[in-house]
């Protein structure tokens, strides 16, 4: 007997234990239900006067059974010719679901007046000449259908087996364990996504592919798109908006096709009452789009949107903005912005009011303070309680504020609009999502806990290359309490384990945190370094040399050795799977860790040509054809990409996701060519030497440090032709070289270490390797530092500084101290590290950063010199959490979080990790995902000490910590931890 299938993620059991199950083997117990079996299988009932979206299931669920079986059960709508049934049905208006209700074989009471529950339950004998029937009740249109498509997912049909081409699990016969299981009602009340930014994928796709009939995105994609939703357990669509694709509402199919499958329609921000102003408004037949100059013809035109559309369920957002995402009212005075604002969102409660018959209080109303519609809100506009205020995040992951103490008491509650793709400054992501899941669950956590759970909406682009980040964020809304902190981590893994097999789940964790976790320092489409219109007159992004050093810290190597590594292990993966699996795990997880891989290693590289060039290095013109082979194989793989399962998904994927003449990381980069001239000759470049030339006239490495037993490199490179033989001399015998001699027409590196056996004792001892060809000679200095005190057992554990510096891990402290309100917590799957600290929740109350006993935390170091120290704090860049905070100091603000600092018993400095978007601190911080504050503070005497960081705003999230006493190198990520540790 095969193992069983749990459903335990998706239902809430009504009795203690109460699960679905899955076997492959027939059963005649209690709770067993034979879907099918060899020679037969039930027939799907429903009552032929319920709601479309339950007929539309159950001939989708009856489909799927094909899928995974070969058999295809019956759709019927009575009671005849079948022994076994599945009935499906809403509570309202299925007949035979009532009537079993009204004799006791099932309890629907709980899904009387309630919000898209659902009732699974096995009944023996429910009618005469039944002897087994499956219920799926619903308590709506949903409900119903979410308990269908639950059973789908059970037997192996994943929400994206159309859409990713997910294979679906073969089984030949389906019986189920179905004790009484009721799902609860999802925590957040409309959840769904904005199809945005289609201008490079979904609508050449479906204009040149799916439904070139249309040429355009139309009916047929929004099928596909509405049955995925309803799948996922959605409910809420913002169709795509952008000029190039046609107004949703101008083709009246579109419609009528998401009311079929019971998706409730919406707008974005800037889409007053389903309008879509980009495309919809025109000025010639239609005026200004100006409220003040043009309002009874906005009035008219949005009125009559509403009187084609009130019909079907929508949530509707008042809003006045100018045409696409642009402000309305430039140069007008706040307070004026104000009133108008007001007046418009009035005229447009008024305009529903005359078309719904219902209570205005009662239809479903939304306002997303967007950009400068914040600042107009904040300066006093008055909304009707009963309208949910969607808080927008900064484009980028960040929650620029949510609900106070007293917008926490509104009737309409709140929602959020989030992005996991955006189009705009400082730099677009559109080629596929590398949002992490922790980052998602940090902000959305404290959005729901500060009463966001009416909406939630997810702009993810074209949604191809954003599917996990989209399942995630719809399961959170589903039922957030499924997750935490912990387990949010590995759901990427768990999500592709369901889908490929569980025998991958070890590797696939490996790669997707790895994946993640690299892409978080800098997102593929960033590589570039440069800004999106940063110039009115030359709006292309520059491309330069990035900030990751190819000397300092190991950055470079350590960044394309692990892109390598994941890469590698996922082209592994893909060549051992299936091949009807194959597509699926291409598009899922190859193509993005594979293409991360390739943009890396072409931009680096790239970096590293231009900078062998300036050396004269030989190997300037091999490192050239290493980046053109970088940048073939990134247009092969999208090519392979479009052109799986005969052409599907053709148009597709592209690399190119922005305007022309914006975005130009995708390019080839800049290169340089060398031509070696005469015979060869000897150079070199040591770990640590960033500008030769200039800055020095001999070679030294960094000091070796006993305390932390680290080795260097040195670059042995040929700047002439042919090849050179050459032997390295070191002048001790503690000084040791992996290798001593060898020839090369090009370069070679060599790792150098120190044998602590051998060294002397003392603060500065010298050495020195002589390297030679036979003609020339150069040298390369050493240092090493081995005091007799302290003991290197005496510092074990503590981070020591090494080379003018310290450097520590935010979740590598030493001891904590906490209260009542404030807890630390180590996030997993966030921060350049790894890991990091977060110091409380970020709905706890605020903490006196200056008090004595305030929580903190505190990490031990010891420094060999005295004075000042630069000290630099690397912070997740959250906003404060909302307007209405207690200021708890008189020196002190709204406007930006705190959190304070201090060595030992000195005194304090106070960072923060917010900054105003759109400044040029903002920019930094949101394409790092991390924001350095400098402190300059004082250490008395040399030794051992204690760095605190104490809490202001709870939540603040520690990433790394530096301590510079004067020998930071340049680099992106700083320095590696200086923890010491004893050798064994």
């Amino acid at each position: 007997m095969k193992h069983l299938f749990l459903l335990t993620l998706l239902l809430i059991p009504c009795t203690l234990f109460a699960e679905v199950k899955l076997s492959d083997r027939p059963s005649s117990g209690k709770d067993a239900f034979n879907l099918v079996e060899r020679k037969s299988q039930a027939a799907i009932c429903f009552d032929d006067n319920d709601y479309l979206v339950v007929k539309k299931a159950a001939s989708l669920f009856a489909a799927d059974v094909e899928m995974v079986t070969g058999h295809k059960p019956s759709l019927q709508t009575d009671l005849r010719n079948n022994k076994t049934l599945l009935i499906v049905g809403t509570i309202e208006k299925n007949a035979f679901i009532r009537q079993l209700s009204k004799e006791g074989k099932i309890d629907i009471s709980p899904l009387e007046d309630a919000w898209e529950r659902y009732l699974i339950q096995t009944v023996k004998n429910p009618f005469p000449g039944v002897s087994s029937a499956l219920v799926v009740a619903g308590s709506d249109r949903r409900g119903a259908a979410y308990g269908l498509f639950s059973l789908s997912e059970l037997i192996g049909v994943s929400p994206w087996y159309w859409w990713a081409d997910v294979p679906v699990k073969k089984h030949t016969t389906l019986c189920l364990y179905a004790p009484a299981t009721l799902s609860k009602s999802p925590s957040v009340k409309y959840r769904g996504i904005f199809l945005n930014d289609e201008d490079w994928g979904l609508t050449p796709w479906a204009s040149k592919n799916f439904e070139k009939e249309r040429g355009n995105i139309g009916p047929k994609t929004y099928a596909k798109i509405c049955e995925l939703l309803l799948r996922l357990k959605a409910n809420h669509l913002a169709p795509a908006m952008h000029p190039v694709s046609t107004a949703f509402n101008q083709i009246p199919e579109n419609k009528l096709v998401a009311d079929s499958f019971a998706i409730v329609m919406g707008s974005t921000h800037c889409e007053p009452l389903l309008l879509n102003t980009a495309s919809e408004w025109d000025k010639k037949t239609m005026g200004a789009w100006d409220y003040n100059t043009n309002k009874d013809k906005i009035n008219e035109v949005l009125s009559r949107r509403i009187e084609e559309n009130c019909a079907y369920e929508n949530v509707y957002t008042l809003a006045l903005r100018g045409l696409h995402d642009a402000a309305m009212g430039v140069g007008v005075p706040i307070k004026e912005k104000v009133k108008m604002l007001g007046s418009a969102l009035l005229d447009q409660r008024n305009i529903l009011a005359s078309h719904i018959k219902k209570p205005i209080e009662t239809v479903p109303q939304a306002f997303t303070p967007y950009k400068e519609v914040l600042e107009i809100y904040s300066n006093g506009l008055e909304l009707p309680d009963d309208v949910t205020i969607i808080w927008p995040d900064d484009n980028y992951g960040y929650l620029k504020r949510l609900s106070g103490i007293n917008e926490q008491k509104r009737s309409g509650r709140a929602g959020v609009y989030y992005h996991v793709s955006y189009l705009g400054v400082p730099h677009s992501y559109l080629w596929f999502s590398t949002t992490p899941p922790a980052l998602m669950y940090e902000e959305l956590r404290k959005a729901y806990d500060t009463t966001a759970d009416r909406i939630w909406l997810l702009n993810c682009g074209d949604m191809k290359g954003s599917e996990m980040q989209v399942s995630l964020f719809l399961s959170m809304a589903y039922d957030i309490d499924r997750f935490n902190a912990d387990n949010v981590v590995t759901y990427p893994a768990r999500w592709l384990s369901g889908m490929f097999g569980e025998s991958y789940y070890t590797r696939l964790e490996d790669i997707t945190r790895s994946h993640i976790q690299l892409a978080f320092s800098r997102k593929p489409e960033y590589m570039g370094w440069g800004y999106h219109w940063n110039l009115f007159n030359h709006s292309c992004e520059r491309l330069t040399d990035t900030d990751f050093s190819l000397t300092n810290y190991g950055e470079v190597e350590g960044r394309l050795n692990e892109y390598k590594r994941i890469g590698a292990e996922a082209g592994k993966i893909l060549n051992t799977l299936e091949e009807e699996s194959r597509p699926a795990f291409f598009q899922l997880l190859y193509y993005p860790v594979k293409g991360a891989e390739l943009m890396n290693r072409m931009t680096l590289n790239g970096q590293r040509n231009r900078w062998y060039a300036r050396q004269q290095r030989a190997a300037t013109n091999r490192m050239k054809k290493e980046v053109q082979l970088c940048y073939d194989s990134l247009q092969t793989i999208t090519a392979d990409y479009n052109a799986l399962l005969d052409g599907k998904w053709k148009y597709m994927m592209s690399m190119r996701q922005n305007y022309d003449n914006v975005s130009a990381y995708f390019q080839l980069p800049h290169l340089e060519e060398y031509v070696p001239a005469g015979s060869p000759r000897l150079a070199l470049q040591v770990k640590n030497e960033d500008a030769a030339i200039t800055q020095r006239s001999f070679h030294a490495l960094p000091c070796f440090n006993t305390y932390l037993h680290r080795s260097y490199w040195i670059d042995l490179y040929n700047k002439g032709n042919g090849f050179i033989k050459w032997q390295a001399q070191p002048s001790a015998d503690w000084i040791v070289l992996n290798k001593t001699s060898g020839e090369t027409a090009t370069e070679e590196r060599i790792q150098v270490s120190v044998d602590w056996k051998k060294v002397p004792t003392g603060e500065n001892i010298l050495g020195n390797i002589r390297f030679t060809d036979g003609k020339a000679e150069k040298e390369v200095l050493l240092s090493v530092f081995n005091p007799a005190s302290p003991r290197p057992e005496e510092v074990e554990g503590i981070y020591v500084e090494d080379n003018g510096c310290i450097s520590i891990p935010g979740a590598g402290f030493h001891r904590k101290h906490e209260n009542a309100d404030i807890q630390m917590h180590i996030l997993d799957g966030i921060g350049i590290e790894g890991q990091s600290l977060q110091m409380g929740n970020p709905v706890a109350p605020l903490q006196i950063f200056r008090a004595k006993e305030v929580p903190h935390i505190e990490y031990d170091f010891y420094t060999f010199d005295a004075g000042s120290v630069d000290v630099y704090t690397y912070v997740l860049p959250t906003f404060p959490l909302h307007a209405d905070r207690d200021f708890r100091l008189s020196e002190n603000t709204n406007v930006d979080t705190k959190y304070s600092i201090r060595i030992d018993d000195g005194a304090i400095a106070t960072p923060t990790t917010s900054a105003v978007e759109y400044t040029q601190v903002w920019f930094e911080g949101v394409l790092r995902n991390y924001t350095v504050n400098k402190s300059t503070l004082h250490i008395d005497k040399p030794g051992r000490h204690t760095l605190q960081i104490r809490c202001g705003d709870p939540g603040v999230v520690i990433q790394k910590i530096v301590l510079d006493f004067g020998g930071m190198k340049r680099s992106y990520l700083g320095p590696n931890s200086t923890l010491s540790f004893r050798t064994k």
